[in-house]
């Protein structure tokens, strides 16, 4: 309970010098607190005892708060005005003590505008970009994807967490059943909004390639927004801001690079205007070859290709491992003699990459924090 202030009441000194804190300032403070809601003559106000009533004194009457009323001379009905004023004293208590309401919002997104009436308390979310993201904002999540979650959220697997489909399908008989509060989807889950929109507040925080940082850092101020943690999300986006801006330095003097994904077997190459291309357009690795597809699923390539581009740095994300696949590891598929010619294997300069971070999460921002990372500490080793 918020203990009430001595400051609270007035303290008036008497012809004779006394000093007694009056009834009618504790009245006065009480109705303050509560907004003018109920008026100080109404709290004053005599009860007229019956003559079948005993009328006595208000003396030294103790409060919750543990404060003393010294006497005072009027005279009350001490049952009504007893209850009257624990009443009021206990509302005042519950006003100042309960945290205030937050009020509806609009939220922006890939996907238009929606109404949120208040905070919400039962989140869902198909996007583990956001999922490492509320999870770095301390805001609790309820519902999560039943597969495909990444180690560094491991703890999402457990059964006290709603599972709520797959990263690309919703168990919308599960959803309907929870009625959550808020659902985010995002890249994979986008195409499914509008289904989800009609059973829940929906928002969706894809992505853009093209602008790929600055609508990671929106999504992540879109969510401190909506649960009132704007302080925590500029604290990471102003870390990791910090972080691109040393790499970028780094990366000047670096060299040129090419980033490719495997998968059973098969080889991709991606440029600065594909899903991979922070790399280049944000982290500031100079690009190995310009006319790359900027198909989602990058430009299938072979050994040669690699070789003849040949790439100061070859950043590899191995698919297969970050879907939990079997397969080919990456590791493997390019140990063969064409790679081993490229400058990136000759200096040791082959970087294999967070695949999961990379592959699954792309533009979360505790993902995009660990790879900047690994990519600067890459740059600052000798080969």
């Amino acid at each position: 309970m918020m203990s009430v202030g001595k400051s609270a009441f007035r303290t008036t000194t008497s012809a004779r010098g006394a000093s007694a804190t009056t009834l009618t300032g504790f009245l006065q403070f009480i109705s303050s607190r509560l907004g003018g809601r109920v008026p100080l003559a109404k709290l004053t106000q005599r009860n007229d005892c019956h003559d079948d009533q005993k009328e006595t004194r208000v003396n030294d009457l103790k409060i919750a708060s543990g404060y003393l009323l010294p006497r005072n001379r009027l005279r009350f009905s001490v049952m009504p005005l007893a209850i009257t004023l624990l009443t009021l004293l206990q509302l005042s208590f519950a006003s100042m003590a309960s945290p205030l309401r937050a009020e509806p919002m609009t939220v922006t997104h890939a996907q238009g505008e929606t109404a949120l009436p208040d905070r919400p308390k039962k989140v869902f979310t198909f996007d583990l970009a956001s999922l490492e993201t509320l999870d770095a904002l301390g805001v609790e999540v309820a519902g999560v994807i039943g597969s495909n979650i990444p180690d560094h959220l491991a703890k999402y697997r457990d059964d006290k967490y709603l599972k709520i489909g797959s990263l690309f399908e919703p168990d919308y008989e599960t959803i309907n059943a929870a009625q959550p509060d808020l659902i985010i989807v995002a890249g994979r889950s986008s195409p499914k909004y509008r289904q989800l929109a009609q059973i829940a507040p929906t928002i969706d925080l894809s992505t853009d390639d093209s602008t790929f940082l600055e609508s990671a850092f929106r999504n992540a101020r879109t969510l401190g927004r909506i649960f009132g943690k704007e302080p925590d999300a500029e604290q990471l986006i102003g870390k990791l801001q910090q972080t691109i801006d040393e790499l970028k330095v780094k990366a000047r003097s670096a060299g040129r690079g090419l980033i490719i994904l495997t998968t059973g077997g098969r080889i991709s190459a991606y440029g600065p205007q594909s899903r991979f291309g922070a790399l280049h357009r944000d982290f500031g690795i100079a690009v190995a070859i310009d006319d790359l597809d900027k198909a989602i699923h990058g430009q299938s390539v072979s050994f040669e290709f690699i070789l003849q581009t040949d790439p100061d740095w070859l950043f590899v994300v191995d698919r297969d491992a970050a879907i939990g696949q079997k397969g080919q590891p990456a590791a493997q598929l390019l140990d063969n003699a064409l790679i081993a010619r490229t400058k990136a294997a000759q200096n040791k300069r082959i970087i294999y990459l967070d695949a999961a971070r990379w592959y699954l999460i792309g533009g979360g921002i505790v993902s995009m924090q660990a790879n900047a990372d690994q990519i600067a500490t890459a740059l600052d080793a000798k080969p």
